[in-house]
């Protein structure tokens, strides 16, 4: 078995690629057993899944819709969770655990929607503006975190899960206090000329929606790729990350570093944020802060804390969860079966740092012992 393991994850080049595919595959092997357990065809189950989200064609569509309807829903909600993927990925980068997302995904979502979501700006001033508000909203709250482990050496977890639940009362106040919708209970909703989503557009005989930001998330994931891999202050954020007194005998300066990881951690949460709350939503649900932000922190290690690999443990993701209610429907099995197999995959997801130490431990038992025969 160790063998076997050895010659499939083992080796320093792309290992944390087929780490985190060998998660995955064993994950929906899971799944596939839960399938047949239940009586159901696991290769149907799954193709409910991508018909759900528009990657494969469903059998009948309502008026107006096909796949590529469905297709365009999936990005919009794909588009916040690539940038929340990459505002944890960021932050594990310099040694941090940023498990505030969902604070500052609220954050940016209420200060944009109370700014520019209930102004009457035009259109081409006031989504520009949403995105800058949410931007820097997101890194404000970063800059708290990351200032108070720099300055008290407040663990940055408590201090993330304590701001999030602060944060959301007081959002919640102002919610129900000021701009309450009575009918659905959330915020009042915001104009379309803020909104990052345009809704139901009609062409080609079609009505479908577009999400303005996703090529943004492309662009932002492979600058911030550029920016880790390609750039000195990329190289000091991961010096930091790997090792702190090595870096500090360095001359790299821990605390900025720090202090800019989760800057600009917060400006993609930011990002993630309105692309939610002002896109894919266009209201604030109040007592609630979006699951999306803890989510991502698994997503994040599922895509290695690459970029470009968040994008696609970001997709596989986001796959599962829009195309649930169809699987569902066409199965006749509970919803949660669908959050059941996204959790295996995480949670395998998670244990990939794991994967990787024990992979290492016995390859270097195997060349210990091969020394000692050579002796």
């Amino acid at each position: 078995m160790k063998k076997i393991l050895i010659k499939l994850l083992g080796g320093e080049k792309l290992q944390m690629v087929r780490i985190s595919l060998f998660s995955i595959i064993i994950s929906l092997f899971v799944g596939a057993i839960i399938f047949i357990a239940m009586g159901k065809n696991p290769f149907s189950a799954y193709g409910n899944l991508l018909q759900g989200s528009g990657l494969l064609m469903k059998q009948k569509y309502a008026g107006r819709q096909n796949m590529f309807t469905d297709f365009m829903s999936f990005l919009d909600t794909l588009t916040p969770m690539i940038f929340a993927a990459l505002a944890v990925a960021v932050a594990l980068k310099a040694g941090l655990f940023n498990i505030g997302v969902s604070g500052m995904m609220l954050t940016a979502g209420f200060i944009a929607t109370l700014t520019v979501g209930y102004s009457s700006l035009p259109a081409f001033l006031a989504k520009p503006l949403v995105l800058i508000i949410g931007a820097v909203s997101g890194a404000l709250v970063g800059a708290l975190i990351g200032w108070l482990k720099y300055r008290f050496n407040i663990n940055e977890v408590v201090s993330s899960i304590m701001i999030n639940y602060t944060l959301m009362y007081i959002f919640t106040f102002f919610i129900n206090t000021f701009f309450l919708e009575p009918t659905s209970r959330q915020s009042i909703v915001i104009a379309d000329e803020a909104r990052l989503t345009l809704v139901n557009v009609k062409a080609f005989g079609l009505k479908f929606c577009i999400p303005l930001a996703f090529p943004l998330a492309i662009i932002v994931a492979i600058l911030v790729r550029y920016l880790i891999n390609r750039t000195t202050t990329g190289f000091e954020i991961q010096a930091v990350g790997l090792g702190k007194k090595a870096a500090n005998y360095a001359g790299i300066s821990i605390s900025k570093n720090m202090m800019l990881a989760m800057i600009i951690s917060g400006a993609l949460a930011g990002l993630a944020g309105v692309t939610y709350f002002c896109g894919y939503n266009a209201s604030i649900r109040p007592g609630v802060v979006p699951g999306m932000g803890f989510n991502a922190i698994a997503v994040a290690l599922l895509g290695c804390c690459d970029p470009i690999g968040c994008i696609f443990a970001s997709f596989l993701i986001t796959a599962i969860s829009n195309g649930s209610i169809y699987m569902s429907s066409q199965q006749g099995v509970e919803i949660e079966i669908a959050d059941l197999i996204t959790s295996v995959i995480l949670i395998f997801a998670a244990c990939s740092e794991f994967l990787r130490m024990y992979i290492e431990k016995i390859s270097m038992e195997q060349n210990d012992k091969k020394d000692v025969k050579r002796v």
